[in-house]
């Protein structure tokens, strides 16, 4: 790559970066830190200590809170993943501090701490989303998160952010003691969960599909899949169990507004042919996801 291409990569990532961590900004200085939400993450815990130490100032405290964390990321992550950490933390908090700063005499901008929990807790999912696909996060327990997604990789980022989160909501319950606040707080974590998994993992991407048939068909089916939907496939030899008959399996990873055309391919060429289709969740590969972001 030239100095060039790599300058626009760097340059695109951290616009994508800035977006997250204002998105990110918005859910936490409008809505959850205006109402007490502490949902979870450095940022809660940050929330619970500017409403109960005379630092009344949330952005700080995340700042204070993550020097730690760096340490940690530091040393897991290398020197490219913590600068870029470093400046979301930094603009994340700087952000929240403004918005504190510049809307003072409008905040909470409502009551309704429903509505809060749900805007707000969903404003710092996608943030935090966003943040995280550009290969950096706010800082905090994201960090933790990461390193324990690396250790355990079958579990995903929201599990492991919802435990710890769980977690800083117990402290906040002890030191606000208002039940109704903290189940509010719980459904807005769960709903930053749900926002968080949504921009990292999107909902179904794909159906698998196996195609039993035989060879002939196989190939007629295979070539409309290839010229028609523009999607790869695989052959895969088989033999019928009760016939004896050789089959041939076509396997094909088909996004869902192309899986109609599909069967209607199928039930063109071969009517009798025996498909079994399942969920696809995650899909690595063209046209699909990078493999790098298995680590997300």
């Amino acid at each position: 790559m030239t100095k060039k291409s790599i300058a626009l990569k760097i340059l695109k990532q951290y616009l994508i970066i800035t977006a997250g961590c204002i998105i990110f900004s918005l859910g936490v200085a409008l809505f959850l830190d205006a109402n007490k939400i502490a949902s979870g993450g450095v940022a809660g815990l940050a929330i619970v200590l500017s409403h109960i130490t005379p630092l009344k100032m949330t952005g700080i405290w995340i700042i204070i809170l993550n020097v730690p964390l760096f340490i940690l990321g530091a040393v897991s992550f290398g020197r490219n993943f913590i600068i870029s950490t470093l400046y979301s933390t930094v603009v994340s908090s700087l952000l929240i501090e403004l918005l504190n700063f510049l809307l003072k005499a409008y905040l909470p901008l409502t009551d309704d701490i429903i509505i809060a929990g749900v805007v707000g807790g969903g404003l710092m999912g996608l943030g935090l989303g966003v943040v995280f696909k550009a290969g950096s996060t706010t800082g905090g327990t994201d960090i933790l998160v990461k390193f324990l997604r690396k250790k355990f990789r079958y579990i995903k980022t929201g599990v492991i952010s919802l435990i710890i989160d769980l977690i800083i909501i117990g402290i906040s319950f002890i030191f606000f003691k208002d039940f109704k606040l903290t189940f509010y707080t719980v459904v807005s974590l769960i709903i930053t969960t749900v926002a968080l998994d949504w921009v990292l993992y999107g909902t179904e991407s794909a159906k698998l599909v196996y195609i039993i048939t035989d060879g002939e068909h196989a190939t007629l089916i295979c070539d409309k899949i290839l010229k028609e939907l523009d999607i790869s496939a695989t052959y895969i030899d088989g033999e019928g169990a009760y016939t004896g008959n050789e089959k041939r399996i076509v396997m094909c990873a088909i996004k869902k507004m192309q899986y109609p055309k599909l069967c209607d391919y199928i039930h063109e060429i071969d009517p009798r042919a025996f498909t079994i289709v399942t969920s696809a969740k995650e899909i690595y590969g063209e046209g699909y996801k990078d493999h790098k972001d298995h680590e997300l």
